[in-house]
């Protein structure tokens, strides 16, 4: 196969590490390959700031990771101009104006693709990094718009937002891989007890405010088992709290063991932003999902058919027991999940759209 050229991945995180990164962009290297493209994938942060980022304090030790990582940006522009396409996901430095991505679009003349999966441009800073958040600059997201080639967006919302800077902007949804990583697993042991669960970060463990009483409730009558799967344990308590450490190497089976997953979330406009992604890893493990009726949530579950968008406590409340107390139910809606997410969420479906971001 010929060559088509060069792309430079130009990213946040270390290869492997986030989320966003690995199911965005990452699980398409190895198709780029094949389809004749050579690449080179940068991070900002080194595996060490990585391990260090959201732990509290330890301020001298970020603040010495993130001088080297504008340090290894800068040694990065000397070799701009080899590369066909400079890919960016979500900011070329997690501070400051875009220097990087000026220098790179308006001096070497660098085609940016510029890719993101959340409302970024709304102010939200983690708790463990407060010292740092006045220098962060979130008029970045309609700068790199307007300096980018095209604008890669895991949703409409997002679309809708870059289309004001830019007029060549994908809707390229955050996909799942079916066929070789998210695959059912039959290894259920008969007659569990069911398994209610949810899986994300700690920054993200906050929507589950809403949710609490429900399944505090829930406890006096059903006996089930709530999983949070996340990379620190959560807060709260609840009798039927199993809390299991994130690991890339467990994460599918410690998600196919679950019955049907959660996803709650809150009405603004970061939550607007949001691209469905624990809904979509649930479904695509034939699990139903719950979610709250915000954003692109309520295009990937059809209430009632897949799963149940429950607005209102009441919803919530009526849902778990519709799925806790009816196993005809909870198969025949995580029998069509599955279908969904292959048809309209996967990667196999999603291949052409992301390629044509290269041309």
């Amino acid at each position: 196969m010929s060559r088509l050229g060069k792309i430079l991945f130009v990213v946040p995180y270390p290869k492997g590490t986030a989320a966003s990164q690995r199911f965005r962009f990452e699980q398409y290297l190895d198709i780029l390959n094949k389809a004749g493209w050579e690449y080179e994938y940068h991070s900002f942060l080194s595996p060490k700031a990585w391990k260090i980022l959201y732990l509290p304090g330890n301020v001298a030790a970020k603040a010495l990771e993130i001088f080297l990582g504008f340090c290894r940006r800068m040694l990065l522009l000397t070799r701009i101009k080899q590369f066909d396409y400079v890919f960016i996901h979500r900011e070329t430095a997690p501070l400051g104006p875009p220097v990087f991505e000026w220098v790179a679009a308006k001096l070497f003349g660098a085609k940016i693709i510029y890719d993101f999966d959340d409302a970024i441009w709304i102010p939200n800073v983690s708790e463990s990094n407060r010292v740092f958040g006045f220098l962060k600059r979130y008029k970045n997201t309609e700068s790199l718009s307007r300096l980018a080639y095209k604008v890669s967006c895991g949703n409409a919302y997002l679309c809708e937002y870059a289309k004001k800077f830019n007029p060549n902007v994908v809707l390229n949804p955050t996909t799942i891989d079916t066929e070789n990583l998210h695959k059912p697993n039959a290894g259920q042991i008969p007659n569990h007890k069911p398994i209610i669960g949810w899986t994300g970060t700690h920054s993200t463990i906050r929507y589950m405010n809403e949710i609490l009483p429900i399944l505090k409730e829930l406890e006096n009558t059903i006996d089930f088992e709530f999983r949070v799967i996340s990379d620190r344990k959560p807060d709260f308590e609840l009798k039927s709290l199993k809390y299991l450490k994130w690991n890339e190497s467990t994460e599918i089976a410690d998600l196919s063991a679950i019955d049907f997953g959660i996803m709650p979330l809150v009405h603004d406009q970061w939550s607007e932003g949001k691209c469905g992604f624990k809904a979509l890893q649930y479904m695509s493990l034939g699990k139903p999902a719950l979610v709250s009726p915000v954003g692109v949530n309520t295009e990937i579950v059809d209430n009632g058919v897949d799963g149940f968008v429950c607005a209102t406590p009441a919803e919530w409340l009526s849902a778990f027991n519709n799925l806790l107390t009816n196993p005809t139910l909870l198969n025949e809606m995580g029998s069509r999940t599955r279908r969904k997410v292959e048809n309209r969420y996967s990667v196999k479906s999603n291949t052409a759209n992301f390629l044509k971001l290269f041309s």
